[in-house]
């Protein structure tokens, strides 16, 4: 129980989730959540499916099941904003969703437009 607990909130954290949040994605109330953050109690196979996923993990992680050779190089700060935002991301509903590709477009847009001003200047 303690290795899923711990997994939980290294998970959360490196998501940078508060319990309510992390519990909110995976559709559970803060109480039911704080036990299986607390190591008071683990979750049926049902709920367990549920927050790995609203956490963009799987169970065996959480679980501190290794399947491979796990990379042990730190993760980049990169790495970690590319995975919060999967996990934001997969939360969301599809006019959500939408939505934050289409600022994730406008984003691109406006960096290649001043890629393109600095290679007309000569920088």
């Amino acid at each position: 129980m303690d290795l899923f607990a711990a997994n939980l909130r290294a998970r959360a954290a490196a998501l940078n989730l508060s319990n309510a949040e992390a519990a909110r994605r995976a559709g559970l109330n803060e109480r039911r959540y704080f036990h299986y953050v607390s190591g008071a109690r683990e979750p049926d196979l049902a709920t367990l499916v549920k927050i790995a996923k609203a956490l963009g993990t799987t169970p065996d992680a959480l679980l501190g099941v290794k399947r491979e050779p796990e990379d042990l190089s730190e993760p980049t700060a990169r790495s970690q904003l590319i995975d919060r935002m999967v996990s934001a991301v997969n939360n969301l509903g599809d006019y959500e969703l939408e939505i934050a590709v289409l600022q994730v477009e406008v984003i691109l847009r406006i960096q290649g437009e001043r890629e393109a001003t600095r290679k007309a200047k000569g920088e």
